[in-house]
């Protein structure tokens, strides 16, 4: 699958920086899949038929949940992209149902990087770019946002 930047690049144009949704769209996922592990794991420890099979039943649930949220969330980090080129600001979102968002650089006023403390920690968080004239667009939960703003800043 051909990435989105790629298509509608102009002549003379080139990407400088690119980022993507980080990874903790899998955090619930890797959640479930531990509490599968360990209803597996109690399974086998326990001697009480009952219980094996109410282990076993639940872990199968909790599999097909967790393997929801899994593709769920490779899905969304396969089909978002953002892009800072040396003329414009790209970001993209969705795959039949697609949202674009571009800014000239010219025309940005201001970058705000907003990060809870988790987001500090694992390095993500929500980026809003003020255009001039342009109007508001914050893009959430993107993976290194003070890089992505320093990429837009850096003229």
């Amino acid at each position: 699958m051909a990435r989105y930047i790629d298509e509608i690049l102009q002549p003379g144009e080139k990407v400088l920086y690119s980022t993507n949704a980080h990874w903790m769209f899998y955090l619930p996922a890797i959640g479930a899949w531990i509490v599968v592990f360990g209803l597996l794991v109690l399974s086998r420890t326990t001697m009480n038929d009952n219980l094996v099979m109410l282990c076993l039943a639940t872990s199968a649930v909790i599999a097909v949940v967790g393997l929801y949220w899994t593709v769920r969330a490779w899905f969304h980090r396969l089909t978002t992209e953002t892009d800072v080129t040396n003329r414009r600001v790209v970001h993209k979102t969705g795959f039949i149902r697609r949202r674009t968002f571009e800014m000239a650089l010219d025309k940005v006023e201001s970058v705000d990087v907003n990060q809870t403390i988790m987001g500090r920690l694992l390095n993500y968080g929500d980026v809003t770019i003020l255009g001039v004239g342009e109007g508001k667009e914050t893009i959430s939960t993107i993976a290194e946002p003070v890089a992505f703003r320093n990429a837009i800043t850096a003229r």
